[in-house]
């Protein structure tokens, strides 16, 4: 867990805040506490927030309306925190965009574990979407699938891109044609449909196509990406 990492805890029972408080806080996570929605906006506006224990059932606006609203402008984690068990209320605040539901019932220890499988979840999937693999002047942005070379931005063919993809993603990994023909062409076609599409690809990502330093040829095999 990072040590900045901070929750906001927003339930009308101030002891249950106070507990699920000292309970986080001894696990190292700074904490922010609301009783209401509207501390709770005023908490949100002013904070950094990594994820949110929400009480379903407050005074005024209810936890459901706040997630609608925070979904709006965030995807931060959300776990409501409710005194309702029923289905219904766990498959609403899931399809308004919460991460988990959690009964009242369940023990502080047990919501402090949800919270970091929650906060995991979360680094993981922001890893994911930001990943960029970088090999000297050529670059791969794997979440909007654009292509750099020297920084400048190349258009590829959807089938162009995949194989790159998968070259770059296991770099030193020798393909044999055959795997590549399973792969992206369902096993129809021959050496010549491969060659013909790495050499498109190698005109648009090599210096010197002739002489490559990304895409080489693995002679009688396939082929390999250095990723050097």
């Amino acid at each position: 867990m990072k040590e900045e990492q901070t929750i906001l805890v927003v339930d009308d029972d101030k002891s249950i805040v106070e507990l699920l408080r000292d309970f986080l806080e001894n696990e190292g996570f700074y904490v922010k506490t609301a009783n209401n929605t509207t501390q709770a906006f005023a908490v949100l506006e002013q904070n950094t927030i990594d994820c949110i224990v929400l009480d379903v059932m407050m005074p005024g606006q209810n936890g459901f309306e706040l997630c609608r609203q925070i979904r709006m402008k965030s995807s931060v984690p959300i776990l409501f925190l409710s005194a309702l068990s029923d289905d219904v209320d766990k498959i609403r605040g899931l399809a308004l965009g919460g991460d988990d539901y959690i009964v009242k019932t369940a023990s502080p220890g047990e919501i402090v574990a949800r919270v970091k499988a929650v906060l995991r979840r979360s680094s993981s999937q922001q890893e994911w979407n930001r990943k960029v693999l970088n090999y000297g002047r050529l670059s791969l942005d794997l979440s909007t699938r654009e292509v750099f070379v020297d920084g400048q931005p190349i258009s590829l063919t959807p089938k162009e891109y995949d194989l790159l993809q998968l070259f770059a993603k296991h770099p030193k990994y020798v393909f044999s044609y055959d795997q590549l023909l399973n792969k992206f062409w369902e096993g129809i076609g021959d050496k010549h449909t491969i060659r013909v599409h790495l050499s498109r690809l190698r005109e648009k990502i090599e210096a010197d196509p002739n002489d490559p330093q990304f895409i080489v040829n693995v002679w009688g095999i396939g082929y390999r990406f250095k990723g050097e």
